[in-house]
């Protein structure tokens, strides 16, 4: 069975209708018969006429056996291409990743963002490094998982983890950043203070204009203005009508919670949400929003994150595809077609 390592190459394919289209069309001379008469005439060229028909239709065959099996080559056949590279985390801070980066020798290094589930992705798109590359993943501290069994690569891989900071204790005060304009400013106070009320006291939301450290969430609601890059929180809810300001939203995932159903995705900012309940119209819609934040608010247990360390390189750790290597036959294959091609054209001119 052939494995396709880089099916597009089967988008080629059309490439077949060119063979036939050149053995359609064939130019036939006109036959000129001498005269005796023919001397008192002004000479004229030997006229062609184009014939559509079929011809050399062995040739023909030959030459459409001979792309298929060149595609069917290059979409089976492993070309490494990629040389010394960096997979960087988006959301790490970046002089911390420079200093990394010119730290371990990858300063020249071609850099690309770090995907999700980099190890497992790097595991499955190994193939396309060449045998002699490196590869640094510099990643924010528990930003990537503990796999239950270290992958081994054929690449020597070293990964540098931010460390983690010691967190506080959970404090009894919400710092909440309201940017909206009158009246929907007055509707997002009254939902936090209704908030206080709903929650017995248990935590008091302090509402503020501009973030410290210490805001947990930032509401965004104006479309007058751009959010600042320097602006960080855990959570953004964001209204509906300006969701656009953000690009991370466009593959945002859903989900509902309590009835209410949002949208979220995590960035550099922290992460957003955004639904069409923001901010609530009544009470009940309020109720639901508060009962739904809850929810998502349960901290769960997290995953144990990956710390900083060298993946030596293993040259017998098979790869994620571990028969996806050039099919040798097809080659054999292409060789004996193109010496068969080569001679029935021979055979044809003479």
């Amino acid at each position: 069975m052939i494995l396709s390592s880089y099916p597009m190459w089967w988008l080629a394919l059309p490439v077949l209708l060119l063979p036939v289209w050149w053995h359609r069309k064939k130019r036939q001379r006109l036959k000129a018969e001498p005269l005796a008469t023919a001397r008192f005439l002004p000479s004229a060229p030997p006229e062609q006429l184009r014939v559509w028909q079929w011809r050399d239709k062995t040739l023909l065959l030959v030459r459409c056996l001979l792309l298929v099996a060149l595609i069917a080559w290059l979409a089976a056949t492993i070309f490494p291409w990629r040389g010394d590279t960096v997979l960087v985390d988006a959301g790490a801070d970046k002089a911390w990743v420079e200093e990394q980066i010119n730290a371990a020798g990858f300063s020249a290094a071609t850099r690309i963002d770090l995907p999700r589930d980099a190890l497992s992705w790097l595991r499955q798109n190994e193939r396309d490094w060449r045998p002699a590359a490196r590869l640094l993943i510099v990643a924010r501290a528990d930003h990537i998982a503990m796999p239950a069994r270290l992958p081994q690569f054929s690449h020597q891989v070293e990964l540098r983890a931010a460390t983690p900071q010691p967190t506080a204790a959970p404090s009894a005060e919400r710092h909440v950043v309201l940017v909206a304009a009158e009246p929907v400013l007055q509707a997002w106070r009254s939902l936090f203070a209704a908030f206080d009320i709903a929650g017995n006291r248990a935590y008091r939301y302090v509402v503020a204009t501009e973030p410290t450290a210490a805001t947990t969430l930032i509401v965004w609601s104006t479309p007058d203005a751009a959010p600042l890059a320097n602006w960080r929180a855990p959570h953004w809810w964001i209204a509906a009508p300006v969701a656009a300001a953000f690009p991370e939203l466009a593959n945002a995932s859903r989900l509902t919670v309590n009835g209410v159903t949002l949208k979220y995705a995590d960035s550099s900012r922290g992460r957003l949400w955004t639904s069409d309940g923001f901010p609530p119209r009544d009470a009940d819609s309020a109720h639901a929003l508060f009962e739904a934040w809850q929810l998502l608010s349960v901290a769960t247990a997290p995953a144990y994150a990956t710390p900083s360390q060298n993946f030596s390189s293993a040259r017998n750790a098979l790869p994620a595809i571990s028969h996806a290597k050039p099919a040798v036959w097809l080659g054999i294959v292409l060789l004996l077609l193109f010496m068969l091609e080569r001679i029935l054209t021979h055979a044809r001119r003479n």
